[in-house]
């Protein structure tokens, strides 16, 4: 078992006729994800990949067509806000934003609409999601991670490839890896994931990768402590990040002394997290 995506996922990428779109649809075809169709605007009736995925021009007409139940996008920022929208309005179970740079009043206008349906939203600025041997719905890679029971939910898409190869160099498999980026309004946060792994049986650990900015680890820390049974590690980035300057991430900012990393690691250790000084050393701290 696992969350959010698997084996059955039927997947639709929006923007893969574009450069970043086939390269990464090429990517998670190889790795045995099932991509039952693509969308372009104006390219409907065309195949990609070998001539192995029909390309429709909505995602309505492809839903329908193909039964697809989650999206990706790859589309540039300027039109991301529209493909959730029509993602959501075709009835998708499940969309992946993977572009960066959306403006943030387009995301409140997205969160507002999206909070009304009965569909997830993960990113936009994510990663996206890798479930080991099963299906990767995103720019994760693959070959980072190996099948295991350790759930890892992360707001750096980098920091999280460094950690999964930790845990496959220690012999240690992921669940699922879920990237939810590092946005300041963004659609599902560490809570919503952490819940997920709560009610996983294929998940008895997880390790959770936050960052100055915002105060969603301390919320975190307090669901944690008082909703968690499973043991989660953690680790904090920008510990050294100066004031009022953003690092990485929209997202990632100390202001108004707030989002500090010596607050978020008080929150989480006050919670019975092991919270690692450095990437490498969570696997340790799992056990």
């Amino acid at each position: 078992m696992s969350i959010l995506v698997n084996k059955d996922t039927r997947l639709l990428v929006q923007g893969i006729t574009g450069n970043e779109g086939n390269f990464h649809a090429t990517q998670m075809a190889a790795y045995g994800t099932n991509i039952v169709a693509g969308v372009t605007p104006g390219k409907g009736g065309e195949w990609v990949l070998d001539g192995k995925v029909p390309v429709f021009d909505s995602v309505k007409l492809a839903a329908e067509a193909t039964g697809a139940n989650t999206s990706v996008i790859f589309v540039p920022a300027r039109f991301a806000a529209d493909a959730i929208f029509e993602a959501a309005d075709a009835g998708l179970e499940l969309i992946v934003c993977i572009t960066e740079g959306v403006p943030v009043k387009d995301m409140m206008r997205v969160r507002a609409y999206i909070d009304q349906l009965d569909t997830r939203l993960l990113g936009p600025n994510c990663p996206g999601i890798l479930t080991p041997g099963e299906a990767k719905v995103g720019i994760i890679p693959g070959n980072i991670a190996i099948p295991g029971n350790v759930g890892a939910v992360s707001r750096s898409g980098t920091l999280t490839y460094e950690v999964l190869y930790a845990l496959k160099q220690k012999n240690m498999g992921a669940s699922t890896c879920v990237g939810i980026g590092g946005d300041p309004v963004n659609g599902t946060n560490f809570i919503d994931v952490l819940e997920m792994f709560e009610n996983d049986p294929a998940t008895d650990k997880v390790v959770m990768l936050g960052e100055i900015g915002g105060t969603d680890e301390e919320q975190a820390a307090e669901f944690i402590a008082t909703k968690m049974t499973k043991p989660v590690a953690a680790f904090i980035a920008g510990q050294t990040a100066p004031p009022g300057k953003r690092m990485g991430h929209a997202g990632a900012i100390i202001q108004s002394g707030s989002g500090k990393a010596e607050d978020k690691i008080k929150a989480l250790e006050e919670a019975g997290v092991r919270v690692a000084k450095h990437p490498e050393e969570l696997p340790d701290l799992l056990g």
